[in-house]
Order: structure tokens, then C-alpha cells, then sequence
């Protein structure tokens, strides 16, 4: 039952339009998933799926599909993301090696889709407020394979005196009422009242503020909801704009196919209602900070840039990338100027002129290479899922179509030959976990904590 108070509303809003809407919550409901460019081969292989428009690598499934139970899924080669929910990226034209900042992130589908864009270079901050959803967050930002991000447990104040004028492109995907999930989402139309919505939009408005004093000089600033009250869409932006004179609007282009005519009250912002497209309820608007960059600007965050550990520190790290990948550095290394950081036994790769992590709280930086044992070192489940089986000089391909592949997945060993040492586990081409073979049987190296029962 949808809330008396909102239909309302959107009877009001609508017009000669409303009993479409109205119809549209009792319609077919649009599933999709976005491809991970970062997976080399993965276009070729669900080129049969439909295009979700608005979308570089968006396409529709149907829900027989069922993509969440395929191997793939856990291999990282695509995001299962609503098809609404893929546009405010698009929006943010991201380019590689720019800053970018994801400051409400969880679960974590607008910065994975930021992560491929960006393909390795720059930096990506991604922000989640609440420490469950960030770890969540953090596990998503792993199982796509990016390497050049850090995935932060912060307020948004914090991160803004941390990083004051910094980021070249910030994308604002603000908790709200979620009234374009009512249709998805029982809960959120259980929690639903006018006293919410007011509640949110006064959040959004400080969530705002922090953004604007983290973005540079002509930077872009996205903002996105997933509802359709107008005070936590058009009315935030129009109070951000006169509370800071030195953004201005860029127009959105509505040129996909169904986006025509989605024209919010603000012109130049965007809407997706559900009974004009298929997808799910969304808003948007663009905004871009006045002002031109001094020739040398760097944006220098708060605490600097991080420092490496030294070369003595790394151990049998070394040996392992001699073994691995028939040179001691990763791949990832080569031309690029790096350096390792080390938590306890852990230690993660980043670029040499990433921020530091003094000061936040921080649940994954870089990529997260493995933990250095007693007289050995063990690969993380991240860096397998980050290479490219070209990389690596011991691969073992599973089928998957084959059981053996759910075995690996369920944890199971598997009978193999070949040389002793470490393996790349793939299926089908793409890197899915790491085994370790040894008197024949490939000893399974999958996390015990994603173990999918048979």
C-alpha cells in the first residue's frame, strides 16, 4: 500500500500523467547488470543481452537469467545494478587519471562503475558513512578488480577537512526517502513520511556543503536521488546554488532512447520516471565549480601523500612475484611510480602520489597484494581477482559449465598436475581465486567467508 500522503503528492505533480505512473507500479520490473571493463573479454560474451540506453556497458537480463548464482558474478565480470542507477556516473564523465570522490558509496555499483572508467589510473575515494555498509562496499570494490581506490568509513565534514579543493569530479548519490525504490522495496515504503523527506533534504544540504569544499576549480559535481520528492531533488540543488554562488548548472543532454521527455521542474536536470523508461525512479543534476586552476596546482590533501615501507620489509613478497609472474614486481608496477604500505602482516600497493591514510578510517587502500606469514607470503583474494590471466605464469582454467567449478567456489580441493606452487584460478578466462598445487591436488585458496554451498 503506498503511503496516502505520497500519492498525493505525486497526483499533484503529474497531472494528466499520474494514473500511468500509478499503473506502473504493478508493471514489469527492469533487472540489468554492467559489464567490468576492466575484465578483458567480457563484452564478447553477453553481447545477446539488450542495452540499457543511457548505459556505456549496461545491458537488461531477464529473471530466468538469474546472474547472481553464475560463476561470473563472483569472477568480478559484471555489477548486478539497476538500470536508473547506472545514469549519474555517465553524467560524471570521468576521465583516466583524474580524482574522483564517491562520498555516499554503499553498496558500492557508482564506484565500481567509476573504477572501470577510470582503468587503474588516479585515485578513487569511496565513502560509506555506515562502518556495515562500508564493509560491504569495500568487498564489492574488491570483487571488481579495481586497484586504485581506497574505500574510507568517514563523515563527509571529516573528509572535507581532509581533503579541502581536491578532487577533480565528485559524485553525490545522497541517501534519501527512496521513493523510487517503492516498487523494489517494501521497506522503504513502510518507513516512508513527510517528516523523513524533510529530514532528508536538510541532510543532503550538508552533505552538499562538504562536497563543494572538496572539489577544485572547475570541477564536476553529479548529484543524485532515488526519489521523486521535489524538495530532496530540484530544492536541494536550487538551495546548494544560492548557498554557493560559484557553481552553476550544466544541462543535461537527454538524448537516450525514453529520456526525451524525463525534464525536471529545474531546467537542465534530469528525471527517470518508471512509466517513461525502464528502470526505476531517479534524479539528477550536474553542477560545475566557477574558476580557472593556477599553472603547477597540485590540490595537496591533508596529510600529504603516502609513504612506502622499505625493500627489506617486503620479505618473501619478492620471491613470490619471481614465481607468479616471471619478475619481481607486479605487473601493475611497470612504468608507474608505486609504493607499498603495510598493516600488521598485510601490505597493499599504491600509486606513489596517492593521499595518505594517517587520519582516516580506512577499509581498503590500493590493492591489497597479501599478507607477509612466517618465511612465506600469501596472496589476497583481491590481487587474483585484479589480473589478467596473460599476467601470470601458472594458470588453471575452469569451465563453467562444469561442476568443478562450484566445487572451487563451495571450497572444495581438486585432482591436478603440474608444476608445484601457486595458480591463478579462472573460469572460462577470467581470474576467480588463487590455489596452491602440490602431490597433485590444487589446495583451494577461495575465502572461506564467500563460499558458495553447492
Amino acid at each position: 500500500m503506498l503511503p496516502q500522503d505520497f500519492l498525493d503528492r505525486m497526483k499533484q505533480m503529474l497531472g494528466s500523467e499520474y494514473d500511468c505512473f500509478l499503473d506502473s507500479f504493478s508493471g514489469e520490473r527492469y533487472q540489468a547488470l554492467r559489464l567490468n571493463a576492466l575484465k578483458k573479454g567480457a563484452r564478447a560474451d553477453f553481447a545477446h543481452l539488450s542495452k540499457v540506453p543511457w548505459a556505456e556497458n549496461g545491458y537488461y537480463y531477464e529473471a530466468g537469467d538469474q546472474p547472481g548464482k553464475h560463476p561470473y558474478h563472483a569472477a568480478g565480470v559484471y555489477y548486478i545494478q539497476e538500470p536508473s542507477a547506472m545514469a549519474p556516473v555517465e553524467l560524471l564523465e570521468v576521465q583516466r587519471g583524474e580524482r574522483v570522490l564517491d562520498l555516499c558509496a554503499a553498496p558500492g555499483g557508482k564506484s565500481t562503475q567509476i573504477g572501470a572508467k577510470l582503468g587503474g589510473e588516479g585515485f578513487l575515494l569511496c565513502n560509506e558513512i555506515n562502518s556495515a555498509r562500508a564493509k560491504i562496499l569495500s568487498e564489492n570494490v574488491e570483487r571488481m578488480g579495481i586497484v586504485n581506490a581506497y574505500v574510507t568509513n568517514e563523515t563527509p565534514a571529516r573528509l572535507a577537512e581532509i581533503f579541502p579543493e581536491y578532487f577533480d569530479k565528485i559524485l553525490v548519490d545522497a541517501p534519501c526517502s527512496g521513493e523510487g525504490m517503492f516498487r523494489k522495496n517494501e521497506t522503504a515504503c513502510e518507513e516512508w513520511s513527510l517528516e523523513n523527506v524533510a529530514l532528508c533534504a536538510e541532510r543532503q544540504d550538508g552533505i552538499l556543503d562538504c562536497a563543494a569544499r572538496m572539489l577544485k576549480a572547475g570541477g564536476r559535481l553529479v548529484y543524485s536521488t532515488c526519489t521523486f520528492a521535489p524538495a530532496e531533488n530540484e530544492g536541494s540543488v536550487e538551495r546548494f546554488l544560492e548557498r554557493w554562488p560559484d557553481f552553476h548548472l550544466i544541462p543535461i543532454k537527454k538524448d537516450a532512447p525514453g529520456m526525451e521527455d524525463c525534464i525536471g521542474s529545474l531546467p537542465g536536470t534530469l528525471r527517470l520516471w518508471p512509466h517513461k523508461i525502464k528502470g526505476e525512479g531517479h534524479f539528477a543534476a550536474v553542477m560545475e565549480k566557477t574558476g580557472i586552476l593556477q599553472s603547477g596546482y597540485r590540490g595537496n590533501a591533508l596529510n600529504g601523500e603516502v609513504t612506502g615501507v622499505s625493500e627489506k620489509e617486503l620479505g618473501e613478497y619478492r620471491q613470490f612475484c619471481q614465481d607468479t609472474f616471471g619478475r619481481k614486481e607486479l605487473p601493475f608496477e611497470q612504468g608507474r611510480e608505486t609504493v607499498y604500505i603495510k598493516f600488521g602482516d598485510n601490505i597493499s600497493l599504491v600509486s606513489a602520489h596517492m593521499p595518505s591514510v594517517k587520519g582516516l578510517k580506512i577499509l581498503r587502500s590500493g590493492l591489497q597484494v597479501g599478507a607477509l606469514k612466517k618465511n612465506r607470503f600469501e596472496p589476497s583474494h583481491g590481487l587474483a581477482l585484479a589480473l589478467d590471466p596473460r599476467m601470470v605464469t601458472r594458470v588453471w582454467n575452469l569451465d563453467s559449465e562444469k561442476d568443478t567449478i562450484r566445487a572451487y567456489l563451495n571450497g572444495q580441493t581438486f585432482p591436478a598436475e603440474g608444476e608445484k606452487g601457486w595458480y591463478l584460478i579462472c573460469v572460462d578466462g577470467f581470474s576467480i581465486g588463487w590455489g596452491k598445487l602440490a602431490g597433485g591436488i590444487m589446495k583451494n585458496h577461495y575465502p572461506r567467508g564467500l563460499r558458495i554451498p553447492m
